[in-house]
């Protein structure tokens, strides 16, 4: 979906979203951009995907997205996994889009607990006796919603830390976190990406993981001021 005219906005959103869930920033700055909305692969009205994608895969989509559609270094908004997709393209790419805001950003992989270890090994030991228990009974509700091709296309995304793709990146970069985030918290995901993209900006507002369309006014005040910013 596209709308307006001007400086290119391309938009990604989150797993098991889809290009709705920016309603209000596609209606907000398409009066002053040009912006571009897709459904990634697998997700809202586009194909079901035919392999396993892996954040890599979804860079190669998005590389040839921009270029069908002939977006002029792009700024790029991304939600959550968007923003994973982003940041390993910037890294790859620093010259295929403009300035990045990360809302809801996720890519860190955290420490494993105990508790979860203990729960992996028990999965796969019931999985090599009653596999249908353990897919059924077993990971978390997002997991048990997928196909089998999602399930390990889920699998490669969440399992690649991409803190060292932050480091790469060097496009000026906007990091807006919800405060009552519970998915992406400030405290974690937000502060390390921070910490790690150089002359980042983090800013925590009020509203959860899609804190964009929860207070859509204040959000998009913030990313109107960044993208018009010299």
């Amino acid at each position: 979906m596209t709308a307006g005219g001007g400086k290119d906005v391309l938009l990604l959103h989150g797993y098991l979203s889809s290009k709705e869930s920016f309603y209000y920033q596609t209606k907000f700055l398409s009066g002053s951009f040009k912006v571009t909305v897709p459904d990634m692969p697998g997700f809202g009205a586009s194909s079901p995907l035919d392999k396993a994608y892996s954040v890599g895969d979804y860079c190669r989509w998005l590389d040839g997205f921009i270029k069908y559609c002939k977006l002029d270094r792009p700024h790029i908004i991304a939600h959550s996994f968007g923003a994973r997709v982003a940041l390993k393209y910037l890294s790859e790419n620093p010259q295929g889009a403009d300035k990045l805001i990360i809302t809801g950003g996720a890519g860190i992989v955290k420490a494993r607990s105990p508790q979860y270890m203990r729960r992996v090994k028990a999965y796969r030991r019931i999985k090599k006796i009653f596999p249908k228990f353990a897919e059924k009974h077993f990971g978390s509700k997002e997991y048990r919603t997928l196909s089998p091709i999602m399930r390990e296309s889920y699998k490669k995304i969440v399992n690649e830390d991409l803190k060292y793709c932050a480091k790469g990146v060097k496009n000026r970069t906007l990091l807006i976190y919800g405060r009552d985030d519970t998915v992406t918290p400030p405290s974690e995901e937000g502060l390390i990406f921070n910490g790690i993209i150089s002359g980042s900006r983090l800013i925590i507002t009020d509203g959860g993981h899609f804190c964009f369309s929860e207070y859509p006014e204040a959000f998009n005040k913030i990313i109107y001021e960044f993208l018009t910013e010299n």
